[in-house]
């Protein structure tokens, strides 16, 4: 017998008030009861819109036009109230920051039972219960705003699941996560999808780590339209996600490399258990490089920081932390959540000051420099977009800085016309920001500091909300930027295929100070220091250690390969 229809589109259309063209475009899509979903696409293909018309966001809080019919929980969309649609659909949003209300956990996750005027002593009890399921018992007394990442993330969890609402939809729930706590992300939807037998909705990117746990289907999107749904076995094999501007799982990529039919795999969809005919040979007769070029041999130093030691509310942060970045490196700064990655990069920017120690930047004291100056020479691209975005229209954002620096009016136009089209928003010039994908606005952000020329680029999560598309196209133009004027790049991230591709040192923190300086290769092969970092071995090594091949060089060789296909494009 056939599960009942939880959502269902019938040719659904929507165009935005502020645009001339539908962003989604004769849409139909049935969601049984109790089924896992991924729904995945390329940025500005319709995901979060698709997500937005679900939970009534689309048209309570953003205003456009409908045409069909959307059903959620057999009701018409139209004729329900925002309430009504809280009480099928419970949504956890990208950034956890924006849902959280209460001063406590404890209050934030009760919050929505106080609006439904729910009893003390139920209330009492669902909040414990959850609480306990999630593993935040002890955190019910702190400060959301406190807590890490992944804290963050399971507060904001627990405080949709206490509505026991029959459909959970996510929005990129693993976009600010540290690889561990992404992978225990993922697993703990797995557990509450078997234990409630609810509807699970995913949009996200980073689909390899979705799949890591049985998935039902996978619902492509691009242009608005749905291009397909498959099992999650079906759409690895046809191998297609690429031309859809997504990523492959890495190690597929290498499976590829090596002249290995997909159709002859068995369990593909799992780098643990993926095998098939003639697969070992294969991967052996492959012509694994012995290292990848690490580009720059810099030894002039453009930052110094000496002996820096700093505490939030006495808490310490860095003690007597020493390092040298030199000119036109590019650096992956990684470790867990809260381990102060971003702290770390404000000071240099100035947006905080050290309690000790000094910061040298080109043979001068920051300490001497406003933030105001130092923006002049370090452009910091934060990880949350709409933190940095200020005016309404996209060509207004990115000329801004310039206007403040009173630059000629021919030399904005000229500037912000080359940002525009190196970060492939020029066709959006004269849209509101409003209308952006998050992955747009990342782009946004990025353009609007690249028309200041710096000389040091902090970036905090650059490929966060970005398909595999775009990623490759910002990261291929961060890349030619290094190369042909040897801007120095820091990386905060988590990606940690980023990290091997386009960086030449992986420096991670953790314990109060630097854990590891070395190449990224170097990084990922510590499997001791992974795990005290919260770090976690790509896709690739698992793959060769089960085969008995060198990870390191397999990793190398997949670069080189990747690197030869992107001079070649």
């Amino acid at each position: 017998m056939k599960n009942k229809a939880m959502i269902e589109f019938k040719n659904v259309t929507f165009k935005y008030n502020s645009q001339s063209e539908p962003t989604l475009k004769h849409v139909s899509l049935t969601i049984d009861q109790g089924e896992k979903v991924l729904i995945v696409g390329p940025s500005g293909s319709g995901k979060s819109t698709l997500g937005n018309l679900i939970n009534g966001i689309i048209p309570e809080n953003i205003k456009g036009e409908i045409q069909g019919t959307i059903l959620v929980n057999g009701h018409d969309v139209k004729d329900m109230s925002i309430f009504d649609q809280s009480l099928n659909v419970s949504s956890m949003l990208q950034d956890s920051n924006d849902q959280f209300v209460g001063l406590t956990v404890a209050e934030d996750i009760a919050f929505g039972m106080e609006n439904d005027c729910t009893d003390n002593v139920t209330m009492r009890k669902k909040v414990k219960a959850w609480s306990d399921y999630l593993h935040i018992h002890q955190l019910l007394k702190q400060s959301p705003n406190s807590l890490s990442g992944g804290q963050k993330q399971r507060t904001s969890l627990a405080g949709v699941l206490v509505d026991e609402s029959p459909i959970l939809l996510l929005d990129e729930p693993l976009a600010a996560l540290d690889p561990a706590a992404g992978l225990r992300s993922i697993q703990l939807l797995d557990d509450i999808h078997k234990h409630l037998r609810n509807t699970v909705i995913i949009i996200e990117h980073r689909i390899e780590e979705v799949l890591t746990q049985d998935v039902d289907r996978v619902v492509l999107m691009d242009d608005g339209k749905i291009v397909g749904s498959f099992t999650p076995d079906n759409l690895l094999k046809r191998d297609i996600l690429k031309n859809y501007g997504l990523r492959n799982p890495l190690y597929l990529d290498a499976l590829k490399l090596a002249g290995v039919d997909f159709n002859s795999l068995s369990n593909i969809d799992s780098v643990n258990l993926v095998n098939g005919n003639h697969v070992n040979d294969k991967l052996h007769q492959l012509n694994l490089n012995q290292a990848t070029k690490r580009l720059n041999q810099s030894t002039d130093p453009i930052l110094k920081i000496n002996d820096l030691s700093f505490a939030y509310n006495h808490h310490p942060i860095f003690k007597h932390l020493n390092l040298t970045i030199y000119k036109g490196d590019m650096i992956s700064l990684v470790g867990k959540n809260g381990v102060g990655k971003s702290t770390l990069s404000k000071l240099i920017a100035g947006f905080i000051k050290p309690n000790h120690g000094k910061i040298i930047f080109n043979h001068r004291n920051l300490s001497n420099l406003s933030i105001k100056e130092r923006a002049d020479h370090i452009g910091y691209i934060m990880q949350d977009p709409d933190k940095m975005i200020s005016q309404v229209m996209i060509r207004d954002e990115i000329a801004l800085g310039l206007k403040l620096r009173h630059y000629p009016k021919s030399q904005i136009d000229a500037k912000v016309k080359q940002a525009l089209k190196v970060c492939k928003l020029y066709e959006f010039r004269n849209w509101p920001v409003s209308a952006l994908s998050y992955g747009q606005k990342k782009r946004l952000t990025i353009a609007s500091i690249l028309v200041l020329n710096p000389e040091l680029l902090i970036l905090d999560e650059p490929t966060a909300g970005q398909d595999y598309y775009h990623y490759n196209e910002i990261m291929q133009f961060l890349r030619k930027l290094n190369q042909e004027r040897h801007l120095t790049m820091i990386f905060i991230t988590h990606d940690m295929y980023l990290m091997t591709e386009y960086s030449n040192r992986t420096i991670v923190l953790g314990n109060q100070n630097i854990m590891k300086d070395a190449a990224p290769e170097k990084v990922l092969n510590d499997d001791q220091l992974l795990l005290a970092s919260h770090l976690r071995k790509t896709s690739l090594s698992i793959l060769a250690k089960r085969f008995h091949i060198d990870p390191i060089k397999l990793t190398n060789t997949l670069i080189t390969k990747e690197r030869e296909n992107d001079n070649g494009q």
